[in-house]
């Protein structure tokens, strides 16, 4: 008991300090984004929508939504979107910007959703964040109703070798941290950012992590040469 008890206690340690380390950054989240993307995120975002295809009526839940950005284009869509986050400092900033949005504080890992509620999932850059894919993933499967469907946009591995080799050199361990130097008021949050992206599973082991958490029909496609992958799946 005392193991698992440390493990919970460890586990919410580690959930509070990226939440802190998000809120730190939340006013500058989304300039720090284009700056580190060169303006591709307006363009990863127009394919999330794409995937989603938001229509009116259409219930979509949007985690780590962070300020909201992922949000805005599917409820001018007309869908019934609710934006989810665990940084308090987000959550806030999104609310400044956009008050008709119903932000609400949650857990990726525990959300407070009955199940099948909603017609589509989603999440942006914000899955490897969680300290538990797979629970995550189940979780998100639980709140879709049947035959709903998940769109998860991360940070991937380039498919070419040499674009690969440049992006885990350059990109990763040089531009990122420069830019965070120089733009963000937290530049550790950004050391964490590239990290994460190189420790994550490329899109063929997140395919079958989907398929393992209970989605079906799961597929991808390769944005900016692998450097981020959409992946679509049914519930």
């Amino acid at each position: 008991m005392a193991g698992k008890s440390e493990t919970r206690a460890t586990l919410a340690k580690r959930r509070a300090d990226v939440a802190s380390m998000f809120d730190k950054v939340a006013s500058r989240y989304d300039l720090m984004n284009g700056i580190m993307t060169g303006g591709q995120h307006l363009y990863w975002r127009r394919q999330v929508v794409r995937a989603l295809a938001p229509r009116p009526g259409m219930r979509i839940l949007d985690v780590a939504a962070g300020t909201g950005t992922s949000s805005r284009p599917l409820a001018d869509a007309g869908a019934l979107v609710v934006p989810v986050d665990l940084s308090f400092g987000m959550l806030a900033e999104g609310k400044k910007r956009w008050p008709d949005l119903p932000f609400v504080h949650a857990d990726a890992l525990d959300l407070p959703f009955t199940d099948a509620t909603f017609d589509a999932v989603t999440v942006s850059y914000g899955i490897r964040n969680v300290e538990n894919t797979l629970a995550a993933l189940r979780e998100l499967r639980r709140v879709t109703r049947p035959g709903g469907i998940a769109v998860i946009n991360e940070f991937s591995t380039p498919t070419w070798a040499p674009f690969r080799a440049l992006y885990q050199r350059v990109v990763l361990a040089r531009v990122i941290p420069a830019a965070a130097h120089a733009f963000s008021s937290n530049p550790a949050a950004y050391d964490y950012l590239a990290e994460s992206i190189r420790t994550w599973p490329d899109q063929r082991a997140f395919a079958q992590l989907m398929v393992d958490a209970g989605w079906r029909d799961v597929e991808w496609k390769n944005l900016s040469g692998g450097a981020v992958a959409l992946h679509r799946a049914r519930a």
